[in-house]
């Protein structure tokens, strides 16, 4: 038997077709290792792990005998074009129009470090930029920092009528990473943020301030299961992404509360050229009656078409499916149609669960879309979705931008 052992033996492990990113790199992420015995179901959960970087488009491993019995692995490691503007533009069909464009490098120094940041004009301008190492210290143990100044226009829903205030969000986050398998990570930390809201137009309520600062502090803790397998502009199978916050303050206009969401999002290909993607957002938070309630319903979270921030609540249910069917395929580019349905429904600032159930918070938005792709490019999926209300007071509009909706 340990003759056997023996002969089964990584004697070397060899990577290739890697440009930029460091072979050094690679092989810290692989947790095969040379003189480790030959395990082929730890070789393919290497490979799921290295074409799960943004620097990889493809991966693949061969094995080899040599001549004194021990074996060759090569890692193949098709790379990824990996310094990517990010665009989101929509519209509806009150004529309104945002943007937010981006620029980050997801593959700093060859060693999956990613930096960048974006601009927002939405009626106002916004500001980010962010840094994450998921792989500083080791290949588990990584750090992320997050600045973001945003400014917009929110309506602020009270008994009076709709009001428009200027909104500011000022944060600074830093965030601990841990990744304890193929499938688990975690990320926890703190972020001190300042929030300002100056009044505009509208309804007013003397019980409502017209100009608030507030200063807070954000406990963040986040732990995804990531069970999904790519090949290419397709996916298989199931992942979940929690996310629970305590956020801390001394105004009373804005009191601390509880918040947590997670997503569970389900891929199933469907024959060669189609794929089935879903994702279900359950969210609950202090039900605080409180005109800023976290919920948001907007076309970049979670209804396509239904418009900017157009409601709020402190709970919520959304789904969104949609199939996704390659159209055209030839060597780099790919063209791919788009059938959805938006869903979701949100419970009311100090209402209760049966406001799921209520007309007025309903949305339905089924909508068509096309995906433009790069397969050499991180994430190179341009978008353009139409959707259409079918509930009460809908409206329809475009939604633009780069990457999967989900």
């Amino acid at each position: 038997m340990a003759g056997n052992i023996a002969s089964q033996t990584i004697s070397e492990i060899v990577i290739q077709d890697n440009k930029k990113t460091k072979t050094s790199f690679i092989k810290k992420l692989a947790r095969v290792k040379e003189g480790h015995v030959l395990d082929t179901t730890k070789l393919e959960a290497d490979i799921i792990r290295l074409k799960r970087l943004p620097a990889s488009s493809h991966a693949y491993y061969q094995v080899h005998k040599k001549d004194d019995g021990t074996y060759k692995v090569v890692y193949g490691f098709e790379e990824n074009f990996t310094i990517i503007p990010s665009a989101n533009v929509y519209t509806t069909n009150d004529d309104e129009f945002a943007f937010r464009l981006g620029l980050y490098e997801f593959n700093g120094l060859g060693r999956g470090l990613i930096f960048g940041g974006f601009f927002q004009r939405d009626i106002f301008n916004s500001y980010a930029i962010n840094f994450r190492a998921p792989y500083l210290f080791s290949n588990k143990i990584g750090i992320a920092f997050n600045y973001q100044n945003l400014t917009t226009q929110e309506p602020v829903f009270l008994d009076e009528g709709v009001a428009d205030y200027k909104y500011n969000n000022t944060s600074y986050e830093v965030l601990g990473l841990y990744e304890f398998s193929l499938k688990h990570k975690v990320a926890a930390g703190v972020n001190y943020f300042t929030e300002t809201y100056n009044y505009i137009e509208g309804a007013t309520n003397p019980e409502v301030p017209q100009d608030l600062k507030v200063k807070k502090l954000l406990y963040k803790v986040l732990y995804e299961f990531n069970a999904v397998d790519t090949y290419y502009q397709y996916f298989e199978g199931f992942k979940s992404l929690f996310n629970f916050q305590y956020v801390t303050t001394r105004s009373d206009a804005l009191p601390e509360f509880l918040i947590g969401f997670n997503d569970f999002i389900y891929y199933k290909r469907v024959g060669e050229r189609g794929n089935w993607a879903n994702r279900l957002r359950l969210g609950v938070a202090s039900n605080n009656d409180s005109p800023f309630a976290p919920f948001a319903v907007d076309n970049n979270l979670n209804i396509r078409g239904v418009g900017n921030t157009i409601d709020r609540g402190t709970a919520a249910i959304v789904l969104n499916t949609e199939y996704r069917h390659t159209l055209f395929e030839k060597d780099w580019f790919v063209l791919q149609s788009n059938v959805f349905v938006d869903g979701g429904s949100w419970r009311n600032p100090g209402g209760d669960f049966g406001d799921f159930g209520d007309n007025q918070n309903l949305r339905i938005y089924p909508g068509v879309g096309l995906r433009f792709i790069h397969k050499r490019i991180f994430n190179t999926v341009f978008r353009i979705d139409y959707g259409y209300g079918i509930t009460k007071d809908a409206t329809n509009g475009f939604v633009f931008g780069i990457g999967q909706y989900f």
